[in-house]
């Protein structure tokens, strides 16, 4: 069991925890949330007893194996697959132990120790790391690569398959799926999940965080309230706290009001001094409930595009790739506007050549592209964050893009991305991963493009900055390709998806759950190529397998996409009862002078109840039919 007990952690001037009291069970997965800045990782810099607090005392079990992902990745000639297997520390100690004892030819030493290797799993360890580093999105070829041979973020899964390595009883990860792509975060859900020790996960993933934690650890206002479920669960149960503590703050500022009023009025009345006294003392010594306070420090939003010529964009039997290697072939794709494209498919696919094949970032290796008079493509990339001009500001550089604009307005725009004050005018070289790419983003807002190319922008952001971004590629008027891990945000600004896979690209028939399926029956087809193939487990066989499935789910596709279009329009009836309630709540409404006012809100009440419960009732009819239609695909 960990407990902190009346915490208190400064760092500089800045307090993170005040009176801080919790406790860890084993086999806790605990999601830990909260702005950054707030004290996230400082509380797991406590938990490894790398800080130390000004408060209280934190209590961690002296056997409890700790876990965690390393910061720094030497450019190391050692390869991938031994590198990770670096982190079963135990084991490697064992191992140089077994290679000394059998120089020294001591065979008791020898024996014991083979004893020991084999209650570490030693034997099967090269063959656990391979899963391990498959499932982060490895190759074979990958495994006896050098660590030095990896890019930044290869180096960064590298850690993290490290990390999971090592035997421990508490594992803390710190945004493991940054730099992960959706292969691989839903690959880390599982093997989460299966985890038997106690997990702490920051994390900015909502989609991730439901399906992984089973309570959510929020760190507000230097302390940190514990609520159970996952993160779904806790955006409920936090709103009903701050809507309570917003009524009792109201209450109380009643009662205060009240109290002042009797003071001011008889102070100074010799009958009512004693009372008025009282009253003081009584103000005095209550406890101020703070007024609930949820405002986002974002606040933007995609700003109507000059032009939207239609079609945007066109790629004709285009073929892409590098030094003449076709990543992608023969690829036909009109771009509209008001079109919203996800892409899914393997790490290496091509995803990301076609996003750059879009933005006119790489040349044709074959068939065409064409772009549109009056076509302005707003491109993020992870590689944009690096290309910022380090001794530049945020403001310069927007100064950069549009020197005709007022100072003023660029500090205003600036601060609907959280830049605010002085730091406009601070070098971005000093900046966080986070506030990088919020400036990369602003750059890009700025410039009012008419076909947005993202390509995993949520990475370093957190979530209220992804809620902002989700909310403004809703409302944005031009034509959107995403590829992102962030399931939620991929399911609430996408319309269609698109598979990249064996050099092609094309519609993909079903959900995020259906390209989940898709990767576990590829995975398992592997598996099966392992083998001798025979009967229906042949290419051919498989081939027209797969040909069947492909039908089946098109009979599906139009059902599923009913059922999406309903479910839209029963949370926009909700949110709009929820407006009519929240009218006819007002007292004022009710007054004589109002009667007609009354009856239009009680008529459009009743109007949005039929509506509601129409669309219900179709939600339930579709799901029937889906349903039915599932079953009647499995069993053929």
């Amino acid at each position: 069991m960990i407990s902190l007990n009346d915490l208190a952690l400064q760092r500089g001037r800045k307090l993170l925890f005040e009176g801080v009291s919790l406790t860890l069970h084993p086999g806790w997965k605990v999601g830990v949330v909260g702005r950054n800045g707030t004290g996230k990782s400082s509380l797991f810099q406590l938990l490894r007893g790398e800080l130390h607090p000004d408060q209280g005392s934190v209590a961690v079990p002296e056997e409890t194996r700790i876990a965690s992902v390393a910061q720094e990745t030497p450019a190391l000639a050692r390869s991938a697959l031994d590198y990770a297997i670096d982190g079963d520390t135990r084991l490697r100690e064992v191992e140089a132990a077994l290679a000394a004892a059998e120089t020294a030819h001591d065979g008791a030493r020898i024996a014991h120790l083979h004893a020991e290797l084999e209650a570490l799993d030693g034997y099967t360890v090269r063959a656990r790391a391979g899963r391990l580093l498959h499932g982060l999105g490895f190759s074979d070829a990958d495994l006896e690569r050098p660590v030095s041979a990896f890019s930044g973020g290869w180096r960064v899964r590298l850690n993290l398959a490290q990390a999971l390595m090592c035997p421990s009883d508490l594992l803390l990860l710190d945004e493991p799926t940054n730099h992960l792509d959706l292969d691989a975060v839903l690959w880390l859900e599982q093997w989460l999940r299966a985890y038997p020790g106690t997990l702490l996960l920051i994390s900015h993933d909502r989609d991730f965080l439901d399906n992984v934690v089973d309570r959510v650890a929020n760190v507000e206002n230097n302390t940190i309230t514990l609520y159970r479920g996952g993160y779904s669960e806790f955006e409920r149960q936090r709103a009903e706290r701050l809507a309570q503590q917003q009524a009792l703050h109201e209450r109380q500022q009643r009662e205060v009001a009240h109290m002042r009023a009797f003071v001011d009025r008889f102070r100074a009345k010799a009958t009512k001094a004693r009372q008025a006294q009282s009253r003081l003392k009584a103000l005095e010594r209550m406890e101020i409930i703070e007024a609930a306070h949820v405002d986002s420090p974002f606040r933007f939003a995609f700003r109507k595009p000059e032009r939207l010529p239609n079609p945007l964009l066109v790629l004709d039997r285009a073929a892409a790739g590098y030094a003449g290697h076709r990543v992608i072939d023969n690829v036909r794709l009109t771009l509209l506007p008001g079109q919203r494209l996800g892409l899914l498919g393997h790490n290496g696919a091509g995803k990301s050549t076609l996003i750059k094949l879009l933005a006119g970032e790489i040349s044709t290796l074959g068939g065409e592209r064409t772009g549109s008079d009056g076509l302005k493509i707003g491109y993020f990339a992870q590689h944009q964050l690096e290309q910022l001009d380090p001794e530049a500001s945020a403001l310069l550089h927007l100064q950069r893009l549009d020197g005709r604009a007022t100072e003023q307005d660029l500090r205003n725009f600036l601060g609907g991305f959280a830049f605010q004050s002085d730091q406009v005018l601070e070098p971005c070289g000093h900046f966080s991963g986070g506030e990088k790419a919020r400036l990369v983003l602003a750059l890009l807002v700025w410039q009012s493009p008419n076909l947005l190319l993202l390509d995993e922008p949520t990475n370093h952001l957190d979530l209220e900055m992804r809620d902002a971004l989700n909310r403004a590629l809703q409302d944005y008027a031009g034509a959107v390709v995403l590829v992102s891990h962030d399931r939620h945000l991929l399911r609430t600004t996408t319309d269609d998806l698109y598979l990249v896979a064996d050099g092609a690209v094309r519609p993909f028939d079903g959900d995020l759950d259906d390209y989940r399926d898709w990767l576990a029956r590829e995975a398992g087809g592997a598996a099966e190529e392992s083998g001798a193939p025979t009967g229906d487990h042949t290419a051919t066989a498989r081939k027209a397998q797969r040909r069947a499935a492909a039908e089946q789910r098109a009979r599906l596709q139009p059902l599923t996409r009913e059922l999406q279009k309903l479910e839209q329009e029963m949370e926009r009836r909700q949110a709009e009862q929820a407006q009519i309630e929240a009218a006819l709540a007002d007292p004022a409404l009710y007054d004589a002078g109002r009667k007609e006012e009354l009856k239009q809100w009680l008529q459009r009440q009743a109007e949005t109840a039929t509506r509601l419960e129409q669309a219900e009732h179709r939600w339930l009819e579709t799901s029937e039919r889906i349903e039915a239609l599932r079953a009647e695909l499995e069993g053929s």
